[in-house]
């Protein structure tokens, strides 16, 4: 009978402890407020935050065409030329030509002669303003005895030219603009991305302009090219600068680096006697052996 009591009481307990543990739930769930011992409370949710302004809009390039901008037509040619003039002196024809090239209002780009009298040659380059190229062609002729060869070249650049001015005005204007929204910039962010592009866009009107002035200056002047060689074309018996004496002291020391060559070699096959000797002993032993044997 105790044993039945005890189990009893025991399920009362547990059915009051359930009924309660309930009651708990639904009173915290409907009055949070309030709240119950070890009842952890549902978390608010986090405010949103406002949103953010949109970020400025970066124009890599503005676009325009080269008949916007009021880019230059006129004709860009390069000009070049290459002579070969046979003269009485190659030195004197030298002077003169760079005499020439200061009374063009030109200049000298470089100057070389090599050579002894008659193999005496020479070689020089100037650039004379386009407007004088065929003027200057005709001022050398004259200075020759007669001229060896002749050849001019000429290349059209002005769709080029246009385009980089074209490209100069777009860089331009595109830099205008990523400066004024530098100043605009909203935070740090914003204020390095557009640095970072403007930094291209200088970089690149740079490099415009430096080909610009390449294209300038290489239409706005000529380029040519004279090989001088003298009259007496014809090799002399002996050449020039030829000397008994050093030629017997060259045969001499060829003769001497050959003898200690020679010693060398020898001076190795002494050395390496045992090695090459023991080879062609069991080489020779070989071949006794067979004949032998046949």
């Amino acid at each position: 009978m105790n044993r039945r009591w005890i189990i009893t009481i025991g399920m009362f307990v547990v059915l009051v402890t359930l009924l309660g543990s309930s009651a708990c739930r639904r009173a915290a769930e409907t009055e949070p407020s309030k709240g119950f011992p070890g009842i952890i409370p549902t978390p608010t949710p986090a405010p949103v935050p406002a949103a953010s302004a949109p970020p400025i809009a970066i124009r890599p390039d503005v676009d325009f065409a080269a008949s916007d901008l009021g880019v230059s037509q006129e004709r860009r040619i390069v000009r070049n030329a290459d002579m070969s003039l046979i003269v009485r002196s190659v030195t004197e024809a030298r002077d003169q030509v760079v005499s020439l090239a200061n009374r063009m209002e030109g200049f000298v780009v470089s100057s070389f002669i090599f050579g002894e009298e008659l193999e005496m040659r020479g070689s020089i380059t100037i650039r004379v303003p386009d407007g004088r190229f065929d003027l200057t062609l005709s001022e050398l002729r004259k200075l020759a005895v007669r001229v060896e060869s002749e050849s001019t070249s000429s290349r059209d650049v002005t769709e080029e030219f246009i385009d980089l001015q074209a490209r100069l005005k777009n860089a331009e204007a595109t830099e205008s603009q990523l400066a004024a929204l530098l100043v605009r910039a909203q935070n740090v962010e914003e204020s390095l991305k557009i640095y970072e592009a403007l930094s291209r866009v200088r970089s690149e009107i740079e490099q415009i302009k430096g080909r610009l002035q390449f294209l300038e200056r290489t239409t706005e002047t000529s380029l040519i090219n004279i090989q001088l060689r003298p009259v007496g074309t014809g090799s002399t018996l002996i050449p020039a600068g030829w000397n008994f004496l050093e030629a017997l002291k060259s045969a001499i020391r060829g003769l001497a680096t050959f003898g200690q060559w020679l010693v060398t070699m020898l001076i190795w096959v002494v050395l390496l006697s045992p090695v090459w000797g023991t080879l062609l002993g069991i080489i020779v032993w070989r071949v006794r052996r067979r004949r032998r044997s046949q």
